[in-house]
Parts: C-alpha cells; structure tokens; sequence
C-alpha cells in the first residue's frame, strides 16, 4: 500500500513528497530522487534512487525493537549479530530494546556477539558460504538466541548458519532482519521479524556494502551500473 502526499504549486523540480508505505515494498515503486537527500560526494553518479530513507529505517527499527520486547522480554538473551552488513541494524536495535527495557516492568538482559558470514562476490551470491569469526558456538547451548541479519534473500545463507547454531541444542532462536528480499529462487525461509519486504535488487547503504563501499551511506539505496564497474573486485 503507498499513499503520496504532493504539494501543490510548485515546480516539478521543486516537488517534496510524503510516503507512508507498508513494510512490503512492490517491484514498481520508483523510489526517491536522489536531490531530495544529502549523501556522500564520494558516491555521486553511483546510484540510481534512494529506496528507504534514513529516518523511515530508524522509525521501523524502533517498532520491531517494540514487538521483540512483547515477545521475549524478561528473558535474557545473546545478540548474535551477522557482520558486516548487520552491524549498524543490530546496534540500532539494541538500542531500542534497551530503552523501552528501562522503561517497562519486563526486562531483557543482552549479550552481544558477533559472526561473519562470508556468501557474495561482487553482486552475485556464491554457492559456498563460510561461517567466520564469533565465540564458541557451543556456549550458545540451553540460550535464547536473537540473530540480527542485514537482508535475507533466498534464506540458503540464513538456514546454513541456523543449522550450525542448532547444533548446540540452544533454548529458542529468532531472526531480526532489516530487510526480505523478494528473489526467484525463494525457499521459503521467513524471519521472526523484518524491517522491509523489498523487490530483487542490490541494494547498499546503511551498513550493506558492495565489495566494502558504501557503508557510510545513511539511506539504503539502489546502486547503478557505474557503480558497480567502478567498484567492482
């Protein structure tokens, strides 16, 4: 569902929208002109439009840190956050539950730690995934796991690290990821909570990289073909 408020009166150069949009984005939303924001000069030429906008992500992030809370508060809980796309959403909403944690009568007691998982070159994602990085997996036994993901896509990625972790037998498991990939070799896999359904493009900003560019970006946006020559490995 996407309403838009325009404002009248003003030249189409100088038209400044409003959008509410539900979670799931639809593969013809245009996204938002790039002139309507400030990003780094440094990037200027390789992006095609902003997707989501800095401020919807946080006001988004702040909601799922409410519905963890209701789920699982009064447990304590070890944070495993996927690097390196995962670290700037798992920061966030750690924040998040920390703060409505200090304000209600239910409390989550954090952990936080982290694993690397290494599955793409360049754009496109490889059959082999390494698992790099994190504490002894084994200490995870009889614990309330939350594993906090950038993108999920086809779910292949998610459900090899899910196997490892279910391994070690931990109490319950859940999945926070910031962003669900419509892809045409979906399996099936759906987090416990995601921030955004979106069409199958690559996207980058707010921590998602392509080949280690792009992270300082605040918006999550679609990069372009110059973009991707220009960083390209």
């Amino acid at each position: 569902m996407l309403i838009v408020y325009q404002l009248h009166n003003v030249k189409p150069h100088e038209v400044f929208l409003t959008v509410l949009f539900d979670i799931q984005i639809s593969d013809n939303w245009p996204g938002y002109s790039l002139d309507l924001f400030t990003y780094p000069q440094h990037y200027y030429g390789d992006l095609e439009y902003v997707l989501i906008p800095h401020g919807i992500i946080v006001d988004r992030t702040e909601r799922l840190a409410k519905d963890i809370m209701q789920d699982i508060g009064d447990n304590d809980i070890v944070v495993l956050c996927v690097l390196k796309g995962g670290y700037k959403f798992c920061a966030d909403l750690v924040e998040h539950i920390k703060n409505l944690s200090r304000n209600s009568e239910r409390f989550i007691s954090m952990k936080v730690d982290f694993v690397r998982l290494k599955s793409y070159h360049n754009d496109q994602s490889m059959q082999d995934m390494q698992i790099i990085g994190g504490d002894d997996l084994s200490k995870l036994t009889g614990k309330n796991v939350l594993i906090v993901e950038d993108i999920v896509g086809t779910g292949r990625t998610m459900k090899v690290l899910l196997n490892n972790i279910e391994k070690y037998k931990p109490k319950m498991i859940k999945v926070a990821s910031l962003l669900v990939k419509r892809t045409s070799r979906p399996d099936g896999y759906r987090p416990d909570y995601y921030g955004f359904e979106i069409p199958d493009l690559f996207v980058v900003g707010y921590a998602l990289d392509y080949n280690e560019h792009f992270r300082d970006l605040n918006h999550i946006c679609v990069i372009n073909d110059h973009g991707k020559a220009k960083y390209r490995v």
